[in-house]
């Protein structure tokens, strides 16, 4: 297994804008990144030269010629890095506006009947667009209910919902509150298995900074993230289609390529924010697997990436040096559970007897920077069954520390105490 050893978790940390200060609040352990990774200084560096360029792409002038290599380049790049052999990308205003543009293609492009099939587990970014847009499409929306207890939804459970009737299918690869990863090559595969035509959409938005991506594997039609959650900058989202998704009647100017589903000119920087992006994680590879062709140095980058942020999770509920861990502490309760092997680089918890609005102001106070998910439109539908009216999500990147975690840990115990 590929594994970040300390000293090349300097040169990562190296590489990252603000990775252990905030310009406002100072020194700080940076345990938000759910919230939106921290920046490569490469991509600061990258958003500052396009913000000055005036060119538009497609005119026959050099400075536009040179956009649309960045551009193609960039495309290029997201293929490697996400293995994605057919369909196409392409950025737009959001993750969010993504995810409700594509299932809203989806839902008209199919039979007006049917099942529109997703899961109680998903952001509302999935959840809100399908109870949308399966009414205007005179389908039924069904959400699989998710396992309360582990915080995640599994192929079974869809085995158990799906029907021939199912024309569209949601499936969320990580919970941005739960930190659970969901399966979704076997998801789909359950899908596939009674309704192989039907359009399946994933919200790869929490999933995409913890491990690879492998669009090949998974036997979808669409998969959307936020690249401000990926190391990249805030402003843009950017999806993959496949080609059949690609072929539905959406939004175009008449007259224009029949396969474009962009809206108007595209912000060159974002594209190239997303290169550089690709070039970490390759260089990343090739720091833990230096004789691997392009596409392995990308799947060593994000076997490293969840090794090291399970190790980090370990040491944060199981506790590291003399430092007992959450589980040891007796006020504390992790959603989800102690042991669950779907966790991916995020803990959330709440402290009997304290609002958890409180704890995250107490470790702010002390420099541990988290945030408090409320029992409202974005994770009401996590925290209610649970009987909760929030939480203290503490969200872990790579680039993080043992010794950060020492840090969390060490005002925890007296916050619980």
């Amino acid at each position: 297994m590929p594994t970040i050893t300390s000293d090349m978790l300097n040169d990562i940390r190296d590489k990252f804008a603000q990775v252990d200060h905030c310009p406002v609040q100072g020194s700080r352990v940076f345990f938000e990144n759910a919230g939106g990774a921290l920046t490569l200084n490469a991509v600061v560096e990258s958003a500052q030269r396009y913000a000055a360029i005036p060119d538009n792409q497609g005119r026959d002038n050099p400075g536009s010629h040179e956009l649309v290599r960045v551009i193609n380049k960039a495309k290029a790049d997201m293929r490697a890095m996400m293995n994605a052999s057919t369909g196409q990308f392409f950025v737009g205003e959001s993750g969010t506006e993504l995810l409700f543009r594509l299932i809203m293609n989806a839902c008209l492009g199919v039979a007006s009947d049917g099942v529109v099939l997703g899961s109680t587990v998903e952001h509302p970014a999935t959840r809100s667009a399908c109870g949308r847009w399966s009414k205007i499409s005179n389908k039924t929306h069904v959400m699989i209910p998710h396992d309360d207890a582990k915080g995640l939804v599994t192929a079974a459970d869809y085995a158990r919902h799906v029907t021939a009737e199912t024309r569209v299918a949601t499936i969320l690869h990580t919970s941005p509150v739960t930190g659970m990863g969901m399966n979704v090559g076997a998801i789909s595969a359950a899908i596939r298995a009674v309704a192989p035509d039907c359009f399946i959409i994933v919200d790869g938005i929490q999933h995409a900074a913890h491990g690879m991506i492998d669009i090949d594997a998974y036997d979808v039609d669409g998969y959307v993230i936020s690249p401000y959650k990926m190391f990249s900058r805030h402003g843009y989202g950017l999806a993959w289609i496949s080609d059949r998704l690609t072929a539905l009647p959406h939004d175009s100017l008449s007259g224009g390529p029949e396969d474009n589903w962009e809206m108007g000119t595209r912000d060159t920087g974002a594209y190239a924010a997303l290169s550089e992006v690709a070039d970490y994680l390759e260089w990343l590879g090739g720091q833990v697997a230096g004789d691997a062709d392009r596409r392995g140095k990308f799947v060593a980058a994000g076997k490293a990436i969840h090794a090291h942020e399970k190790s980090l999770t370990d040491a944060m509920i199981h506790g590291t040096g003399n430092l007992p861990g959450l589980a040891d502490m007796a006020k504390v309760h992790i959603i989800g559970g102690v042991e669950n092997a779907a966790r991916e680089g995020l803990v959330s918890v709440y402290v009997e007897g304290m609002a958890s609005a409180d704890v995250v102001t107490s470790l702010n106070e002390q420099g541990i920077r988290t945030h408090l998910r409320k029992a409202d439109h974005y994770s009401g539908n996590i925290l209610n069954p649970l009987g909760l009216d929030g939480c203290v999500r503490v969200s872990m990147c790579h680039y993080n520390s043992i010794q950060e975690v020492s840090q969390f840990l060490t005002v925890m115990k007296d916050i619980s105490a």
